[in-house]
């Protein structure tokens, strides 16, 4: 049996105290915390949703509609059905969780694609079944779910127990590549980073795990120029929200990107836009009237087409 409802934020702090003994070691993402009575598993997540499960489910779940009540005027709270939908989605992750999840993973993740200025960044690292609560405890999830302030703050710590290897691939190295495919150029710093990973000790993995970007047919048909290729590879679409080892990758990306732009940022003595919208075509006109344009091949990726929208003026 399975009751869902939202409850106030004072049925909330009493529910935390009430089953602070009873917590498990490992929480689920967004929840507060989850427990377990007389066979009864109860789960509170951030949103103010609490779950129940179990035979008496329903039990546990008339108390906590009691207490609610008592502390909101009489005011009990809406118990939520599970659509089908729902329901499936639930099926599904669980099944990614124990195919992804729990296991011993190494991943790789890239940042700094989509960029005009500023490095491509990929790394991979390894994440082993014990380091799953301490990941989950400092809140480990794609680096394009986190603000870069809370980048800035976790992947320190990640980077003192987490084994990785990062590559930096500058502007221009990318500028003077005679291939500028961008599937290619990941597909070559991806292998790159695995192979430099697995160098640094015997890792006992179950998995090696790449977001998907392109076929896998593609993906080794970019590599054929390459003299060492690793290929025992599961690739997967939304790998960073499946596999902890995919995230810290994409975390660490993203961590050594905003540290590269703040080099960048000082040596132009201004801050330098992210990603490639109006205000990075804005900067590099600015840029370029006082730089000139030599600049653009240093710190851009020339075959954006923000370069004409700069240049055209």
């Amino acid at each position: 049996m399975v009751v869902v409802y939202k409850i106030s934020d004072n049925t909330k702090e009493k529910m935390i105290d009430y089953y602070q003994d009873k917590k498990r070691e490992k929480t689920p993402d967004y929840a507060i915390f989850q427990a377990e009575e007389g066979g009864t598993i109860i789960t509170l997540y951030e949103s103010g949703k609490v779950m129940f499960q179990g035979i008496s489910a329903d039990v546990d779940a008339n108390m906590w509609k009691d207490i609610e009540a008592h502390l909101n005027n009489g005011k009990l709270p809406i118990e939520t059905k599970k659509k089908e939908k729902e329901k499936k989605d639930d099926k599904e992750l669980y099944e990614q969780r124990k195919t992804y999840y729990y296991i011993n993973s190494i991943g790789s993740d890239e940042v700094g694609t989509g960029d005009y200025f500023g490095p491509i960044v990929v790394t991979a690292t390894f994440v082993s079944k014990d380091d799953i609560p301490f990941l989950e405890e400092l809140g480990v999830k794609d680096s394009k779910k986190l603000t870069d302030d809370k980048i800035l703050q976790i992947v320190p710590k990640i980077i003192k127990k987490i084994p990785y290897e990062t590559i930096i691939y500058t502007n221009n190295e990318y500028n003077n590549a005679l291939d500028n495919n961008m599937n290619k150029i990941k597909a070559i710093l991806h292998n790159k980073a695995l192979l430099g990973l697995m160098k640094k000790d015997n890792y006992n993995y179950d998995k090696v795990v790449i977001d998907q970007f392109c076929f896998p047919r593609n993906y080794f048909g970019y590599l054929k120029e390459s003299n060492n290729v690793f290929r025992k590879i599961t690739f997967t679409t939304k790998a960073e929200d499946k596999c902890l080892s995919v995230a810290c990758g994409s975390l660490i990306s993203r961590y050594v990107f905003i540290k590269e732009m703040d080099k960048l940022s000082k040596m132009l003595g201004k801050k330098v836009p992210k990603g490639s919208g109006i205000q990075v075509d804005c900067f590099g006109k600015e840029l370029v009237k006082t730089q000139g344009k030599e600049i653009l091949r240093k710190i851009a990726k020339l075959n954006f087409k923000n370069t004409d929208k700069i240049l055209k003026s």
